[in-house]
């Protein structure tokens, strides 16, 4: 009765339950591929593989910039100078300070 209810209020719409036996995963695999088969593209789900590629690469880059920004308001907060910092990254102080200094402000006041 308990499983029954936990399984009731841990499913999520439009997701399937993991398989349990042989069969089922036997079955899961036939759904799958006749949803293949079947399948027709809408407009705009086929896109040329450099605009895919390009829009990876735009993600990826917002992830690094999300990494450096907390990596230099961790550096900031241990005392690791301007100096350090731009030399680090590869530019002059001032420019790592005024790319990187609100930014750090900002983290710093939301903890």
């Amino acid at each position: 009765m308990c499983q029954d209810n936990l399984r009731a209020h841990t499913q999520v719409p439009g997701v399937m339950a993991m398989p349990r036996s042989i069969q089922d995963i036997l079955d899961h695999a036939d759904e799958l591929a006749q949803r293949f088969e079947d399948y027709v593209p809408a407009e705009g789900d086929e896109v040329p593989v450099e605009e895919y590629l390009l829009k990876r690469a735009v993600m990826a880059r917002a992830r690094c910039e999300g990494e450096i920004v907390e990596a230099v308001a961790a550096a900031r907060s241990s005392g690791i100078t301007w100096n350090k910092i731009g030399e680090i990254l590869g530019t002059s102080p001032q420019a790592a300070q005024q790319r990187y200094g609100a930014m750090v402000e900002q983290t710093e006041a939301g903890h």
